[in-house]
């Protein structure tokens, strides 16, 4: 198991609101705040250069952040639990850190890495489905998994996996529901469509299924007898006989 784990500086700042948050920012800094178990929250202050190499050496992994404060020679073990930013810039606006004891189980969220090339895939055609790209766990912070791996070797077309048939990681507790799909391998999308175009065509000699025999003249629908005969008045077509007189009686 990784322990591996990040450093921050951060300092601690006394005034909060909008206008204490416009100035931090100004400063190129970001408005954070610490919550802990124990504790009452704490307002800080990141460097916001320093909080972006801190995400790319994160790397979309889990990883405990230890935090240095410039003013407190006391340190703190966290996690990054919000990161808000603006949606036109994308400039950080806010960051939310939950501190963790080393003696305390946390609960976190932690990505999942596929492993391996699905044997549905691979020979079958089919199509890997991801349904959870992170699972949620309870551990020590000493037993954290950076990533929770997924292996999909063998894994074939209609099946998946589910969050109660993944491997067991020690000291590691899954929180979501056993019966969720993690991933699957479906039938490529193509291959549906032409089953569904296959199951709604009509079967040969079906009922209703037989085409009008050649030749055949439809009969005049029901009421509809009196638009065949030809208008009043209306002269009969060049050879045509006219029909019939009523006999006398």
């Amino acid at each position: 198991m990784s322990t591996t784990q990040l450093i921050l500086n951060v300092s601690t700042r006394a005034q909060t609101g909008r206008s204490a948050s416009r100035r931090v920012r100004k400063a190129n800094q970001i408005p954070a705040i610490l919550y802990g178990k124990h504790t009452n929250p704490e307002t800080l202050a990141i460097d916001a250069p320093e909080f972006t190499r801190l995400l790319k050496s994160v790397a979309g992994r889990a990883l405990l952040i230890e935090l240095n404060r410039k003013d407190n020679t006391s340190k703190a073990l966290s996690f990054v639990q919000e990161i808000q930013r603006d949606p036109i810039t994308d400039k950080f606006l806010h960051v939310d850190l939950q501190e963790v004891k080393s003696d305390e189980k946390l609960e976190i969220r932690v990505p999942i890495a596929i492993v391996g090339e699905a044997f549905g895939v691979k020979k079958q055609s089919g199509v890997l489905e991801i349904a959870l790209h992170a699972l949620r766990i309870r551990c020590l912070p000493a037993d954290l998994p950076p990533v929770i791996e997924v292996d999909v070797t063998e894994l074939k077309v209609g099946e998946a996996l589910k969050v109660g048939t993944l491997k067991a990681i020690k000291g590691v507790e899954f929180l979501d529901l056993k019966g969720q799909p993690v991933v699957s391998i479906v039938e490529p999308v193509a291959e549906v469509a032409a089953a569904v175009v296959a199951a709604a065509a009509p079967v040969a000699g079906a009922p209703g299924a037989a085409a009008p025999a050649a030749g055949a003249a439809a009969a005049p629908a029901a009421g509809d007898a009196k638009a065949a005969a030809p208008a009043a008045g209306a002269k009969p077509a060049a050879g045509a006989k006219p029909a019939a007189a009523p006999a006398k009686k």
